[in-house]
């Protein structure tokens, strides 16, 4: 029991002492760290629909507001995400032998700047690209409403891994 008590010691010092603290999904996050800032990212692609920039944003702001301990605060935040949506397209794929395309892939590009106010090495500026593919018989405006929360998650997904897991 004694070896019990002194070893919950032991663990309690070396927590205490730690500069980094963790939420519940492994997160790595400077504990003098409150608060988070998302910028709205601008579409600087002509073919996205308008409302992208919008749910991209909100989306990468319920993943900060969810995974972490972190206050969202509209500017200056100690850790914080701006950039804008640089491409959307659409590619056809499969093609058959009548030359039409069996399957078509939607792609979603953004930049990303992250800073971190507290220890500058892992602020980045990066581009991540995601994609969903859909049936080409199928009109990509009735995709829209599947496909781009499902390329939202994995792109914000893929930054907040970034930014606080170091992949």
């Amino acid at each position: 029991m004694k070896n019990l008590l002194i070893a919950l010691v032991v663990l309690l010092v070396i927590a205490a002492g730690c500069k980094m603290g963790y939420s519940l999904n492994g997160a790595s996050i400077p504990v003098e760290a409150k608060t988070v800032s998302v910028q709205y990212f601008v579409n600087n692609s002509s073919l996205a629909p308008p409302t992208l920039s919008q749910l991209f944003t909100e989306a990468l702001k319920d993943i900060c507001a969810s995974q972490t301990r972190l206050g969202l605060v509209a500017k200056g935040g100690d850790l914080s995400f701006e950039g804008s949506i640089t491409d959307y397209k659409v590619t056809p794929l499969a093609i058959q032998t009548n030359d039409q395309a069996a399957l078509n892939r939607l792609t979603v590009t953004v930049n990303v700047k992250y800073s971190n106010k507290f220890d500058e090495k892992k602020n980045f500026e990066s581009t991540f690209t995601r994609y969903a593919d859909y049936s080409a018989s199928l009109n990509l405006a009735s995709q829209e409403p599947t496909l781009i929360p499902q390329i939202n998650k994995e792109l914000t997904e893929d930054i907040f891994n970034k930014a606080f897991n170091n992949w």
